[in-house]
């Protein structure tokens, strides 16, 4: 299966809201060593480049990552008037994210990921499967976004299964960098559900609904719900 990449380079400003915490928690890598301590490591040799060995530890810390607490999480409703628990078709809800980063001297960021999420499927639902979609978007920390791209994940539910737990993995990100001078901790990485007005509004007003083992096997449940 070809895996997902993020070729993020600058585009247009994008509206996000400011990252929350909670399940979707924001967690800040481990960087590296100061430039004057990486002297003592050599540069690679031609061979070495060949066969992409570079031992040298990154100059820097990895760029911020995170899951956009208002994006987070998706309810949809067979109707969508009806917030109830019976109503529920699916869920989504993205967990955490966490990753590797790589750069030295004046190279590009470059960056795996993954984010952990889980899916269900509800009273209400009429099928089996669901197809989600999901963005990446990279930002400079504490000022405008600069990309942002799309993915989507079609999550199948096997009989008598009302919960489905994935890892979805980002194969690869890159980030430019304008010189040597500017380190990973100048980025932040954010990831979230493409969702409807509705929905997002029902995340902001702190509404909360999640499926589990407990609520599918039960004929009457009561909703969870956070105000």
């Amino acid at each position: 299966m070809k895996l997902p990449v993020v070729a993020l380079f600058v585009m247009g400003a994008l509206a996000l809201t400011a990252c929350g915490s909670g399940r979707g928690r924001t967690v800040e890598l481990p960087g590296g060593v100061l430039p004057s301590e990486n002297a003592n490591t050599p540069a690679p040799n031609a061979f070495d480049r060949m066969l992409g060995i570079d031992r040298r530890p990154n100059e820097g810390a990895c760029p911020l990552m995170g899951v956009l607490y208002d994006s987070s999480r998706l309810v949809q409703f067979a109707q969508p008037n009806a917030q109830r628990y019976a109503n529920i078709a699916f869920t989504g809800e993205m967990e955490g994210v966490h990753g590797l980063c790589r750069y030295v001297d004046a190279d590009p960021i470059t960056m795996s990921m993954d984010i952990n999420m889980q899916f269900g499927r509800g009273p209400a639902a009429t099928s089996d499967h669901r197809a989600y979609r999901y963005w990446v978007a990279v930002t400079r920390r504490g000022r405008a976004p600069i990309a942002k791209q799309y993915f989507d994940i079609d999550v199948a539910f096997p009989r008598n299964q009302a919960v489905v737990s994935r890892v979805e993995h980002i194969n690869r990100i890159v980030i430019p960098r304008a010189n040597a001078d500017i380190s990973g901790e100048n980025f932040e990485i954010l990831v979230g559900f493409e969702l409807t007005p509705e929905q997002l509004q029902f995340n902001r007003d702190g509404r909360r609904f999640r499926i589990d083992a407990a609520n599918a096997a039960s004929p009457a449940p009561a909703p969870s719900q956070h105000n």
